[in-house]
């Protein structure tokens, strides 16, 4: 009688959905993170070591060292999110090893986070939270936690793919002006879709109320939000990251929020990520 064909080993990093979980379960030989604790280096080579298929996430560093120790046996590296920017492809694509990853599965999740946080820095919704669990909210005061409005502001938008035109929506029922830079210039039916203007990087920083960064981390877009690209910011706009932490100069950044060339950021990403630079978590703006 034929044998079977032993199941394809699959190692995880990290907690998924639950129905992904129980349906890799089924199909494959599956070892699951379920403390849902980060893997050290070590661990990260351990498991490249043992497994047919290597299961990470965005913050997972699979670079040279965790490859060298991949033997011939790992042949399908399937990252659980959008960039590839923690996985050295070079590496893989010379070792014979394919790498995927999951596009479109977040756009619009992303999106509402990006909005979520273009609505809650110019409105100091934080800040009134923070307020009434403190005790401060004594009374309604016109003057009291005043926000910003962002109808008919200008939005500039930096990256242009599948998550920034989904914003670029979101805007638009806001009543927002779109501006966007991106690699390439949209074919001009998508703008008017979108109703966004295409502008150059100094363009978008100068005129934008809020500037929002929506492209992948590449060498060319490291630090591509630098001391002089805040600098063109107006004191009254605001910075929103759902991106990479690695796009901005944190440091310039800190600086502008410090000194208050710029009002306000809305950060989901940060250098260094689980930790956050103490700077950025003392100011309130």
């Amino acid at each position: 009688m034929p044998t079977s064909r032993p199941k394809v080993k699959v190692i995880v990093t990290r907690r998924l959905p639950e129905p992904v979980e129980t349906r890799m379960s089924e199909l494959f030989d599956v070892e699951l993170n379920t403390s849902d604790q980060p893997m050290t280096i070590e661990q990260l080579c351990d498991a490249a070591a043992r497994c047919d298929v290597l299961v990470p996430t965005v913050t997972d560093k699979i670079d040279g060292r965790v490859l060298a120790r991949a033997g011939d046996r790992l042949r399908l590296i399937a990252q659980f999110g959008v960039g590839v920017d923690n996985i050295d492809v070079q590496s893989c694509v010379s070792r014979g090893i394919t790498v995927t990853n999951t596009p479109g599965v977040l756009t619009e999740d992303t999106a509402d986070m990006t909005m979520a946080l273009i609505l809650a820095a110019p409105r100091r919704i934080v800040d009134g939270v923070n307020a009434m669990q403190s005790g401060q909210f004594t009374g309604w005061s016109p003057t009291w936690m005043l926000g910003r409005r962002i109808y008919g502001k200008r939005l500039g938008i930096i990256g242009m793919g599948r998550i920034g035109r989904a914003i670029a929506r979101r805007a638009n029922g806001f009543g927002i002006r779109v501006i966007y830079h991106n690699r390439h210039r949209l074919p001009e039916g998508v703008e008017a879709e979108l109703g966004a203007r295409f502008a150059d990087l100094d363009t978008l920083f100068g005129q934008s109320d809020i500037v929002s960064v929506n492209c992948p981390h590449t060498p060319e877009t490291h630090h591509l939000v630098n001391a002089h690209r805040l600098s063109q910011m107006r004191p009254d706009a605001y910075f929103v990251n759902t991106a990479r932490g690695d796009i901005v100069d944190e440091n310039a950044l800190i600086e502008a929020l410090e000194q208050g060339r710029i009002a306000g950021a809305g950060l989901d990403v940060y250098v260094g990520e689980p930790a956050v630079d103490p700077r950025l978590l003392r100011l309130s703006n």
